[in-house]
């Protein structure tokens, strides 16, 4: 019937279907022999697994990273674009190969009335797409500040999606690389989270004290975020940015223990039910990091905040145990701010590499 969208499949296996069903076969038959690897990283909501229906109307559709050694783009990048323009089916699964542009790199899967395709495969070299992305060479040494300097989307943006054909292998030694951080920067990146939770733990009951039923529920939101993110890199996973996280969280192992209770706590209307919620699920969440045994054990449970009658953890100890531990004194001896989505909330910042690098190179002038 006309006008019924095709049948929604999730943008990887659309991109793997663009990739052997049309793109290897062209490249079979008119570039025997050459090296390349065919992928699906970068932006989009498909990369991170979290495309749905909705998210066809733009930005979406039959697309791919093709990625050649660097003579190879320099001599057939033109012929290789030229060559799907003309040669690719107008469609992969019912979806149109078609994507035009509509403004801000915004596209819209169309059908091709030109005869000639305006494709969605990225051709480029390896190492100059991957340092435009995470804004440094991973292919050198990838130093304390390059890790701290580039957002966890970012990081899961790379180490996520999908490997079609790897004809030269660097995409995938790139990814474990890029897997997790080093032990050193995972127990110092843990601390500024745990730092961040410290800091706000008892707002909650002092805005409720003075009768500040909205002030306490955005601190018991800002703090449920923190959780989460912590959660997160408790389970080696990069924390996606504010759209994907309740969705990443929720692939985790505790989150059907968790989730009900942070999101009880976000709906609380009254100080009692903010805080028992609350403890509830600062208790769980310290019970994971003894469980992670990074440090000896941390008393889990919750206690007064000094003179006051607010129940808090006191997220601190948690920090400062975790500081105790790492051997890089470099490391050891940063501000405890953390990655530079842990103090910086904007998208502007945290999009653009360039800005990114230079705050958290303000913080972390050592090159190592």
């Amino acid at each position: 019937m006309p006008g019924v969208p095709p049948a929604f499949i999730p943008g990887i296996e659309l991109s793997a279907r663009l990739y052997r069903e049309a793109v290897r076969p062209l490249l079979s038959d008119h570039f025997p022999g050459l090296t390349h690897t065919a992928a699906l990283i970068g932006a989009g909501s498909e990369v991170l697994g979290f495309d749905t229906e909705r998210s066809t109307d733009h930005d979406w559709g039959p697309r791919l990273h093709l990625f050649l050694e660097s003579a190879d783009v320099a001599a057939h990048r033109d012929t290789i674009s030229s060559l799907l323009a003309e040669r690719l089916p107008t469609s992969v699964a019912g979806y149109p190969t078609d994507l035009i542009p509509i403004g801000n790199h915004d596209t819209r899967h169309m059908q091709s009335t030109t005869g000639h395709i305006h494709h969605a495969v990225v051709i480029a070299e390896l190492g100059d797409w991957l340092t435009g992305h995470l804004g440094f060479d991973p292919f050198a040494e990838i130093t304390t500040l390059d890790w701290l300097a580039t957002s966890t989307q970012a990081l899961a943006e790379v180490t996520t999606g999908a490997v079609f054909h790897d004809g030269s292998g660097d995409l995938r030694r790139v990814r474990r690389a890029l897997a997790w951080y080093p032990d050193d920067v995972w127990r110092y990146v843990l601390a500024s989270q745990w730092q961040r939770i410290s800091q706000e733990e008892p707002f909650v009951g002092r805005c409720d004290e003075v009768g500040d039923n909205l002030g306490a529920a955005i601190v018991t939101a800002r703090l449920a975020r923190d959780l989460m993110r912590l959660c997160l890199l408790i389970n080696r996973t990069y924390p996606p940015y504010g759209k994907w996280l309740g969705s990443a969280f929720a692939r985790l192992p505790r989150a059907a223990q968790l989730g009900p209770v942070l999101s009880a706590a976000v709906a609380a209307t009254t100080p009692h039910d903010r805080e028992r919620h609350l403890t509830a699920a600062y208790e769980t969440v310290a019970t994971l990091h003894n469980e992670l045994t990074l440090t000896a054990p941390v008393d889990p449970h919750v206690r007064p905040f000094h003179d006051r009658p607010f129940q808090v953890l006191h997220a601190e100890r948690f920090a400062t145990a975790l500081m105790a531990t790492i051997t890089d004194p470099a490391i050891r001896d940063l501000p405890m701010t953390g990655a530079i989505d842990q103090f910086v909330d904007s998208t502007d910042v945290l999009a653009h590499r360039t800005r990114s690098r230079h705050l958290a190179a303000a913080l972390y002038p050592s090159p190592r």
